[in-house]
């Protein structure tokens, strides 16, 4: 049995396994595979180098199935939530340090709630920390034929060395499929209670592609929208990535063209015509419309205002005294949106935590806020726009 799957897995990779990545910017990247076979059916840009965003849990979730299967973790362990994995910025479930949180639901929360707090307390408990689980997270990666990849953390928040592909991410998916199928359904949940509460997903995939069971999306500001996904008609499943949207409705719009032209063509006749299919998906995938610009240059210019709060040598530092910031002033008043400005030191680089997109009003409400709390503020102008650091 363990023969067969080696073999039928190699059938797999030697399929996927064609071109080498680009390091040109491509606006999107796309591949769509059969999940029985690992004939590829359609592929556009799929060898560009991407930033995964959440994507990267799938290999988190994998290297936990496996720690399952192997007997190192049961569903029922309870996992120390160190201080460190309470903090991780959000998505998150909310975890408290010092307590526990049993595998199960720390599974659920990594796959429902893309919950960076649960992906941390999985890695530490499987590795000696987060570092040393990347590592094992890029090593098996490669073992599995994911050339192209490099992780560095258990959950997809940034770092400029975190790569990947989306041929590599449907490596990834195909493996979760044909290695793990007694917790491949899990990939189909949609909601979950922790502490009284219902956690529902946001992958509107599951909701609206009859047969869709999979697997997760993934979003940061420099990653665009991504997501990786499943679907089953009849005797026939696809695997398929989009990776690089600048909204999700793009992103969901084109996935599902991908995932229903293919399995129309596979009921159909039982193959498809990449050619042909290739013509279908690009016909049905329509650029949707940008959101005007209604105001004025000069009035843009009038919610250009920021307050910096702190400098750190971290991203995490500056991130989460900004998120705290932003929680604390967004009950009294229009915050702003969160951005870490990075700038070059003697010593390194220097992260600045900031809320931009203020008037000048509320920018200086804001300090004086902050300033009776003994917190530093400094108000400044930006000569352009600022946008959102990291979801």
């Amino acid at each position: 049995m363990k023969k067969m799957k080696i073999r039928f897995y190699s059938l797999i990779l030697l399929c996927l396994l064609i071109l080498t990545p680009s390091l040109a910017r491509a606006s999107v990247s796309s591949i769509m595979i059969d999940a029985e076979s690992g004939s590829v059916l359609y592929d556009d840009n799929a060898d560009t180098l991407r930033y995964p965003a959440s994507l990267t849990k799938l290999m988190t979730l994998y290297i936990t199935f496996d720690a399952l299967e192997k007997g190192k973790l049961s569903l029922d362990d309870e996992l120390k939530i160190s201080y460190t994995a309470a903090n991780r910025s959000p998505s998150r479930l909310g975890l408290t340090p010092g307590k526990t949180i049993d595998v199960r639901t720390a599974i659920l929360a990594t796959i429902i709630k893309s919950a960076n707090d649960c992906a941390s307390v999985l890695s530490e408990a499987l590795a000696k920390d987060e570092r040393e689980f990347a590592h094992l997270m890029t090593e098996t990666a490669h073992k599995l034929g994911m050339k192209n990849t490099t992780f560095k953390n258990a959950s997809g928040l940034p770092n400029r060395a975190q790569k990947t592909t989306a041929r590599d991410m449907a490596i990834l998916a195909s493996a979760l499929y044909h290695h793990f199928p007694q917790y491949y359904t899990w990939f189909s949940i949609q909601s979950f209670e922790f502490e009284g509460k219902t956690i529902s997903s946001h992958n509107p995939i599951l909701k609206d592609f009859a047969g869709a069971d999979g697997l997760k999306t993934g979003y940061t500001a420099a990653a665009g929208f991504n997501i990786v996904t499943s679907a089953k008609r009849g005797n026939h499943r696809v695997i398929a990535v989009t990776m690089g949207h600048k909204q999700a409705k793009e992103r969901d719009q084109k996935v599902y063209a991908m995932m229903d032209k293919a399995l129309t063509q596979m009921e159909r006749s039982n193959k498809v015509n990449p050619k042909a299919l290739k013509t279908e998906i690009n016909r049905s995938v329509k650029p949707l419309p940008q959101a005007k610009k209604v105001q004025k240059k000069t009035n843009s210019l009038a919610q250009n205002w920021v307050i910096q709060m702190g400098a750190f040598n971290t991203y995490q530092a500056a991130l989460n005294l900004a998120q705290r910031n932003h929680k604390k002033l967004s009950a009294k008043m229009s915050a702003g949106k969160i951005y870490i400005e990075k700038s070059n030191s003697a010593k390194g680089y220097i992260y600045r935590a900031e809320l931009a997109g203020l008037s000048r009003t509320n920018a200086q409400r804001a300090c004086s806020i902050l300033k009776k709390q003994n917190q530093s503020c400094l108000i400044k102008q930006a000569l352009k726009a600022k946008t959102y650091a990291q979801r």
